[in-house]
């Protein structure tokens, strides 16, 4: 296998010198996750300096290093690790010929990322690239960059934010040719004045786009037309995806099957049939998105339905597993990488349909500013809809929700996840379907593994 950066280009793109002679396979910046081959870069944090972990990094084989210190060890000696990060990041965008698809949203950019990914590597297998996990901000856009190969085909990255502004910078540094906004809700409301300030910094990623971009936007959504004139100085062509009439890449028909959801999808004067393996309403807006992108990166949209159809569901975001219980097993839906208000009433509509029991364990959601109260006390009718008939609530913030319930809901409030754990093993059964979500900082992750859901 080639090297993905000998450390000649590495000190070329950063502006470093380097100590010796190395070739890296790998990038990363958590010593945690340094394999044989990597480059670590050491950056400084506001509570950490990942030079204290160098030497840990060598021990587990890193090959080289980005430092701004000297260290034992083959090393790039930079004036700032986290701007030489960025540097290296340029410079691989720089040397590929790769189409690529940037990817954002209130909602739906992790799903939509790895569907997208899945379809294109259907059609150039071994040679499409994606973010990792959720590596969606100032570092891990980045490193996701970094970590690309030269002779990619297609690359796939994820872009998120929580302030104004910081979708403007990731978006010149990924360049893309096609951008997609999958979605627009209340998240992050703490750092903004409404939903309208949130799309206009969704909007942010149609300022990278590359001369004669595509960007692709949310026909039903309610800021569609803000999305439309934050896009149009940028783009050469303007996509449209949802149900409304009107709509460019639309469903036509979306009907639930054992299998998950039926689909026909209309692309202008065709239509396209498949079976969409995750299940939920939303999931088949990010459907006809993944397609929208597809078709403007001049992929295959057949395959693209085979990929579809045989998609699983992502730790944290949306993975199905049953689970053992007393003599029985009981379905665990984990949800608990991420919550906010619509992707809440999202996975509840998913729950909903599901045979048995229904128990939801949700965590608060954070960052939502003075409305949160509101937000949270909100999800008191899609519980209801859902059939919940014992709703588990983690954390402070939900305290407005436990009182919204009003008795019609067996309700059980607990400061953190290891009382949620507690009390869930006291409440599951043989035959219920279990739905676990809330923000990451709640920790519910742990509740799935200990129950064997991860």
């Amino acid at each position: 296998m080639s090297a993905l950066w000998s450390a000649a280009e590495i000190a070329r793109a950063t502006g470093g010198t380097a100590s010796a002679v190395f070739a890296a396979h790998g990038v990363a910046f958590d010593s945690r996750e340094v394999g044989r081959g990597d480059l670590f870069v050491a950056l400084r944090g506001e509570s950490s300096d990942g030079h204290r972990f160098a030497a840990q990094a060598f021990a587990q084989g890193a090959a080289g290093a980005i430092v701004s210190e000297r260290v034992d060890g083959p090393h790039i000696l930079v004036a700032d690790t986290t701007e030489a990060l960025d540097a290296l990041a340029r410079a691989a965008r720089a040397r590929t010929g790769a189409r690529v698809v940037g990817v954002t949203g209130s909602v739906g950019k992790t799903g939509t990322k790895e569907a997208l990914f899945a379809c294109l590597d259907r059609v150039w297998p071994g040679e499409v690239h994606r973010s990792v996990k959720s590596y969606n901000n100032h570092t891990g856009v980045p490193l996701s960059l970094s970590r690309m190969p030269a002779a990619t085909r297609a690359a796939v990255l994820e872009m998120g934010m929580n302030h104004a502004g910081e979708l403007a910078v990731l978006t010149r540094l990924v360049r893309p040719h096609v951008a997609i906004v999958t979605a627009i809700a209340p998240a992050h409301t703490a750092f903004f004045s409404g939903e309208e300030a949130i799309a206009d910094a969704k909007g942010e990623i149609f300022e990278g786009l590359e001369p004669g971009g595509t960007a692709i936007v949310p026909w039903d959504s309610p800021h569609r037309d803000r999305l439309l004139a934050a896009a149009r100085p940028h783009a050469g062509r303007i996509v449209t995806f949802g149900r409304g009439e009107g709509a460019d890449v639309r469903a036509i028909e979306a009907v639930r099957v054992p299998a998950g959801t039926f689909v026909t999808a209309g692309l202008g004067d065709r239509e396209l049939s498949f079976t969409l393996a995750p299940p939920g309403d939303h999931w088949v807006s990010n459907a006809l998105a993944v397609l929208a992108a597809v078709e403007a990166v001049g992929g295959d949209l057949g395959l693209a339905g085979l990929a579809l159809a045989e998609m699983g569901g992502l730790p944290g975001r949306g993975a199905r597993r049953m689970v053992a219980v007393e003599a029985g097993e009981a379905l665990l839906i984990d949800e608990s990488y991420n919550a906010n208000p619509a992707s809440m009433r999202a996975t509840l509509a998913v729950l909903a349909q599901e045979p048995g029991r229904h128990v939801a364990v949700l965590g608060e959601m954070r960052e939502l500013g003075d409305a949160s109260a509101a937000y949270h006390a909100g999800l008191a009718e899609p519980i209801r809809a859902a059939r919940v008939e014992t709703a588990l609530l983690v954390g402070e913030a939900m305290a407005p929700l436990a009182e919204a319930l009003d008795g019609r809901v067996a309700v059980v409030h607990v400061p953190d996840a290891a009382a949620a754990l507690d009390r869930l093993r006291t409440v599951i059964a043989p035959g219920d379907a279990v739905l676990v979500k809330g923000s990451n900082g709640v920790g519910l992750s742990r509740v799935v593994a200990a129950l064997g859901g991860g």
